[in-house]
C-alpha cells in the first residue's frame, strides 16, 4: 500500500475559551499521516481527539504550528481553498450520522457533489450511484433515512463521504452507536474500501473491535501525541 505523507502536523497548539477558563485542547501535537493508510486515533475523553480530527479536516486553525496538505500550509488557504480542499479531498463520517431526513439516499449522497459546478450533472449520477453500490446499498437508493437502520445510515455517511472520491476520510467514533454484529460489518467494509480505493481512512474511537482491525493506531493524550504503533491488521 502507499505510505506517501500527504499530511503533517507540526507542534500545532490549540486553546479555546470557556467563559472565564482557558481550555487547552492541544498543546504541541505533530503527526504525519500516509496514503492508504488504516488508522485509529485512541485517547480518553478531553484528551484532544477531536480537535485534531478538526485541524486535519481544515475545520479549525491553530493557535501555533502548522497543518500543511499535499505540503501547503492551510494557514495560506484562503477561505474559498480551504473549502475547495475540504470539499475535493476530505470526507467527514460523524457519529450521528447527519443525514438530511427530508432526503432519500440518493439525495443525501449526492450533497457534497452539488456545490461543485464543474461536474456534470451525468458524472453526477454515475458517482452517487457507485457509491452508493460501494456499501451495498442498492435497493435503498429512494428510502429516507428514518427508514433505514442505525448500520444502514451510517452506511449512507461513508457513501456521501466517498462520493467525491477524497485522499482521506476523517472519521469520528463511526461504530459507537452500533451494535456490535453491524459494528463489525461496518469495519469489514471500511478495510475492503481502504483496500480497493486506496482510501486513507482516520478515525478516533473507543470501539476494541475497531481498534483491534487497523494497521496504526495513534495515541494522544493531554493534548500530545503520547504513543504511535503499527501493526498488521488482524
Amino acid at each position: 500500500m502507499p505510505s506517501t505523507s500527504f499530511i503533517r502536523l507540526d507542534a500545532v497548539h490549540k486553546t479555546y475559551r470557556l467563559g472565564e477558563t482557558t481550555v487547552p485542547a492541544l498543546r504541541g501535537a505533530s503527526l504525519e499521516l500516509r496514503r492508504g493508510e488504516f488508522t485509529a486515533l485512541v485517547g480518553p475523553s478531553g484528551s484532544g481527539k477531536s480537535t485534531l480530527l478538526n485541524m486535519i479536516g481544515c475545520i479549525d486553525e491553530p493557535d501555533q504550528g502548522a497543518v500543511l496538505v499535499e505540503g501547503r500550509d492551510v494557514a495560506h488557504l484562503s477561505d474559498d481553498e480551504r473549502s475547495q480542499l475540504r470539499n475535493e479531498k476530505i470526507g467527514f463520517i460523524f457519529q450521528s450520522f447527519n443525514l438530511v431526513p427530508v432526503l432519500d439516499v440518493y439525495e443525501n449522497v449526492e450533497l457534497p457533489l452539488l456545490i461543485n459546478d464543474r461536474i456534470a450533472a451525468s458524472e453526477r449520477h454515475d458517482r452517487v450511484l457507485q457509491a452508493i453500490r460501494d456499501v451495498e446499498l442498492d435497493q435503498y437508493v429512494h428510502h429516507a433515512p428514518d427508514k433505514l437502520s442505525g448500520g444502514q445510515r451510517q452506511r449512507v455517511a461513508i457513501a456521501r463521504a466517498l462520493v467525491t472520491s477524497p485522499l482521506l476520510v476523517l472519521a469520528d467514533e463511526p461504530t459507537a452507536n452500533l451494535d456490535s454484529g453491524t459494528a463489525h460489518r461496518l469495519i469489514d467494509l471500511m478495510l475492503a474500501l481502504n483496500a480497493q480505493r486506496h482510501v486513507t481512512f482516520f478515525f478516533s474511537t473507543h470501539d476494541e473491535k475497531l481498534m483491534a482491525r487497523v494497521a496504526r493506531t495513534v495515541y494522544i493524550t493531554d493534548g500530545v501525541i503520547s504513543g504511535d504503533t503499527a501493526a498488521e491488521p488482524a
